[in-house]
């Protein structure tokens, strides 16, 4: 039995940071910024980026409209701690969705 924290930790947080990554790097922060924001390595955003590290989970349309807000969220705040926040609301939300751990 996996609990779901597990299945976070495993599928959606690597998910959540892709999506996040992607979209800070849309709105023109660099790479090396988007890792500091997100508490990552270039390398990892990198990963992200170009969709070599997460990427198997499918998010609905809701989480993908609240994320691109939570990013604006993290580019106006850049508190550790508000974002170490943000991040976590997108994961309960999506953990609150039946489908979210669906394979693609």
């Amino acid at each position: 039995m996996k609990l779901p924290c597990e299945q976070a930790l495993w599928y959606l947080l690597p998910q959540i940071r892709s999506d996040l990554a992607r979209e800070l790097i849309k709105r023109g922060i660099s790479q090396k910024g988007t890792a500091n924001l997100l508490g990552l390595t270039p390398s990892a955003v990198s990963q992200y980026v170009h969709k070599k590290r997460a990427g198997k989970v499918r998010m609905s349309r809701d989480y993908k409209k609240n994320l691109k807000k939570v990013a604006e969220d993290i580019i106006r705040s850049k508190d550790e701690k508000e974002i170490s926040r943000l991040i976590c609301a997108c994961c309960k939300e999506a953990r609150s969705l039946d489908t979210s751990l669906r394979k693609k």
